[in-house]
């Protein structure tokens, strides 16, 4: 355990993998927890360290991945709590990954909360006999969603689960230069479409690679010529940007379309979408981020999470990312657009909620922190004479906050990637 001066916090999750969504999923978390508790400190966990320390420079990042147990008994032994999540980690072959470490954490006696998890699909023997047997262990356990919940249940999990929503609805946005565009080739004037699409990878080896790249070329054309837009793909992972040229081969209007290039942070993407039109897309966090912008959406369910979403917010979602699905995929378009100015509100009012939701996290995961250590009551400072002058009328200065000292990780600069 760590030190009585100090409460040390890790985080594990599928971060330092470049992914937009995870990221912000991290971001969210973390800004949640430093304005819950400021005197913790934050290690994380990461696939990528150099990655994650550049993109968090304010907490400590530690590599796991092919770290021996032993070194990683040594740095867990020293946290107060471990955060499992958030987001969609325990499926098939990649849970064990995860529940491993938080076989090794609850060896440490070191109590783990589950953050808003994505669970699912979980068919794989090994992997529902860890999560059976390690989640069950864990102080508190929570979901993102509905489908989440009954993928545990199905694996044979029999402790409490609480929904509650993605941590990225939580995201706050960063302004996104318009210059950026124009340096992505981007035209002004025009109406933009945004569109996502994603590699079959392992969370959805069923897709049927030419048949989707195909399905989505006809619906880019039908939006250029059914809107009169440009076509702005989207990547939240650099892998997408291949597949988004792969669409592009099979489109009459590739002259209309562009893919963007350029390395950004989730809330600049986030910032993105106020100059987005519409937003028709496969990938979960790319609609998150539309629909918070008050951007309509159509998504395009390869998988559970993002058909559960379009039910959370109301939007048209149609199974299946099929040859199949191309006029029926048309149809909710024009129906989509034409709706627009009726569906706004009630979208608002369902995502205010889901909000909501995403914020019990925080909530229930303070209160276990608490129960640790309480947090350290504030010591009142005497107000200035004047807001913002000394004593002597000069001008004064908000301090930044200092960080906890880290030098009690000493396996922290050894642990590599």
């Amino acid at each position: 355990m760590a030190d009585e001066r100090d409460l040390a916090v890790g985080v594990l999750g599928s971060y330092g993998g470049q992914n937009l969504g995870d990221e912000a999923i991290l971001t969210s978390l973390l800004d949640d927890l430093r304005r819950r508790r400021p005197d913790a400190r934050i290690l994380v966990f990461s696939r990528d360290p150099d990655y994650t320390r550049a993109a968090f420079p304010e907490v400590e990042t530690i590599g796991w991945v092919g770290v021996n147990r032993e070194r990683i008994s040594e740095v867990l032994r020293q946290l107060d709590l471990l955060v499992l999540g958030g987001g969609g980690i325990l499926y098939d072959t990649e849970a064990r990954r995860y529940l491993r470490m938080v076989a090794v954490a609850h060896d440490c006696q070191v109590p783990v909360f589950a953050y808003a998890l994505g669970a699912g699909p979980l068919t794989e023997d090994l992997d529902c006999e860890l999560t059976r047997k390690i989640i069950r262990q864990c102080v508190e356990v929570t979901v993102r969603d509905e489908e989440s919940k009954l993928a545990l249940e199905e694996a044979g999990v029999d402790c409490p689960v609480t929904v509650t929503a993605d941590p990225a609805l939580l995201l706050q946005s960063e302004e996104f230069d318009s210059n950026a565009l124009h340096m992505e080739w981007v035209p002004k004037g025009r109406r933009l479409v945004g569109m996502s699409v994603r590699e079959p990878g392992r969370a959805a080896q069923h897709l049927d690679v030419d048949a989707y790249h195909e399905l989505l070329a006809h619906v880019g054309d039908f939006l250029v010529h059914r809107l009169d837009s440009h076509v702005l793909f989207v990547p939240m992972e650099r892998q997408d940007i291949g597949h988004a040229h792969a669409v592009l081969s099979y489109m009459t209007t590739v002259d209309q379309c562009r893919v963007l290039h350029g390395v950004y942070r989730p809330r600049q993407i986030l910032g993105l979408m106020r100059y987005i039109d519409l937003a028709v897309g496969m990938r979960l966090h790319f609609l998150i981020f539309a629909a918070m912008a008050g951007v309509p959406v159509l998504p395009l369910p390869y998988a559970g999470k993002v058909c559960n979403f379009a039910q959370q917010i109301g939007a048209p979602a149609l199974r299946g990312v099929v040859r199949e699905a191309c006029g029926p995929l048309m149809a909710e378009v024009d129906r989509l657009w034409d709706e627009r100015p009726l569906r706004a509100g009630a979208t608002a009012a369902r995502l205010a909620a889901l909000r909501e939701r995403a914020a019990e996290t925080g909530e229930r995961l303070g209160r276990q922190l608490d129960r640790i250590r309480p947090a350290p009551v504030p010591v009142p400072v005497p107000a200035p004479e004047a807001p913002g002058l000394s004593e002597d009328g000069a001008p004064t200065l908000a301090s930044d906050r200092v960080m906890p000292d880290l030098s009690v990780y000493p396996m922290v600069q050894g642990l590599g990637g």
